[in-house]
């Protein structure tokens, strides 16, 4: 028999460690997005650990921008940024006020409001594929910048929340480089800091970083 998840929204103090016990203790977890048309649900089977200043593949590695300002702020706030003037990638600040670590969402299994998700995701094949990256997870979710900022922590008063979920037992947690990541924050044995569910069919292939072509 499989576990009725626990729909207790987790604390903040969950957020206000360092991101390498956050991120992978995130995996399980459910995120929880209330859109005008209803809410949807996820359950977290793929993430990723950026680690500020102490983390060339961070957004916030060379210090506070505009951009960045959320990941500087309190834990347990949503950091949304638009990547490739495409997509929107969704993150979890975590670690004390004023470090700007992060957890990026890379994956997860849609388990409530399928139907609304697939409005929004007319290119999948499956409803594995629903959130199955984190540019899909954030198109899923209709997650753009305007959320970017949102106190998940808040319950009732946010359209974010995340609840404790079923969390996933230690052996069943995988780790290694993260995708598509350049340089040295890109090097697996330096920073083997994305962390997925092992087996489950929702979790992103991994890609190593390509440098993008300059157009002529």
């Amino acid at each position: 028999m499989i576990a009725t998840p626990d729909r207790t929204p987790l604390p903040r103090s969950f957020f206000d460690r360092p991101v390498l016990e956050v991120a992978p203790d995130l995996l399980g977890r459910l995120l929880v997005r209330d859109t005008p048309d209803g809410p949807i649900t996820l359950r977290l089977t793929e993430v990723e650990a950026y680690d500020g200043p102490n983390d060339p593949g961070s957004h916030a590695y060379r210090g506070r921008t505009a951009r960045t300002s959320v990941m500087f702020g309190p834990p347990g706030h949503v950091y949304v940024y638009f990547t490739y003037g495409m997509w929107h990638c969704m993150n979890l600040v975590c670690g004390p006020d004023g470090h700007a670590s992060a957890v990026l969402l890379r994956a997860g299994e849609v388990i409530e409001g399928a139907e609304l998700a697939r409005t929004r995701r007319l290119s999948a094949r499956n409803d594995k594929e629903l959130a199955k990256g984190p540019a899909r997870l954030a198109t899923a979710l209709d997650v753009d910048r305007a959320l970017d900022g949102t106190d998940a922590c808040t319950p009732g008063e946010t359209p974010l929340r995340v609840l404790t979920g079923t969390p996933v037992p230690p052996d069943q947690v995988r780790n290694g480089p993260r995708t598509g990541v350049a340089g040295e924050g890109g090097n697996g044995d330096v920073h083997p800091w994305r962390y997925w569910v092992a087996d489950d069919p929702t979790v992103s292939p991994y890609r190593a970083h390509v440098p993008r072509r300059r157009r002529s």
